[in-house]
């Protein structure tokens, strides 16, 4: 299993910060494009600054809708479900879903019955801080890239809701 750590800067109006491993070595970069046409748009590179993945927004569409391209080759498809008592995403690509409580950043991803990577969130810190689990590294940077995904709609829906106060 391999274990991540995220942690995003407060007040920033950008997405650019670093994921550190279990020993607490910097192993990925996290930035975001600022002023984009087409939606928010995440590169996720190694620390040699070589990309590793990138999260794209589908702007038009009903429902929150991310791609993620590994390699250059779209890898996975986020979808936000339309459901009545909570939040529900599906993983198309490598066919994952994602269960939980959405809210308190405290969900799973599985296919099937098989735990794919736990995220929880870690409420104590100045900043989001995430642990993200990963059971199988194979899946290391497409799970990051899911995780990243699934931050920015829980970001735009609340900053909706503050712009509605």
């Amino acid at each position: 299993m391999k274990k991540l750590f995220m942690k995003q800067k407060v007040l920033s109006t950008v997405d650019n910060f670093t994921v550190r491993d279990e020993t607490e070595r910097d192993c990925y970069v996290v930035n975001g494009d600022f002023l984009t046409v087409g939606g928010k748009k995440l590169h996720i590179s190694d620390m040699s600054e070589r990309e590793l993945a990138t999260v794209k927004q589908k702007l038009l569409s009903l429902m929150p809708r991310f791609y993620v391209y590994v390699n250059g080759q779209q890898a996975a498809e986020i979808v936000k479900k339309i459901t009545f008592l909570k939040a529900k995403y599906l993983v198309n690509g490598p066919g994952w879903e994602v269960r939980g409580s959405l809210l308190a950043h405290d969900y799973t991803i599985t296919k099937g019955s098989r735990e794919v990577v736990r995220v929880h969130k870690a409420w104590l810190s100045w900043g989001d801080s995430y642990e993200i689990d990963i059971y199988d590294e194979k899946h290391e940077v497409l799970a990051l890239a899911v995780v990243l995904a699934i931050d920015l709609v829980l970001e735009q829906k609340a900053a909706n809701a503050s712009a509605g106060d």
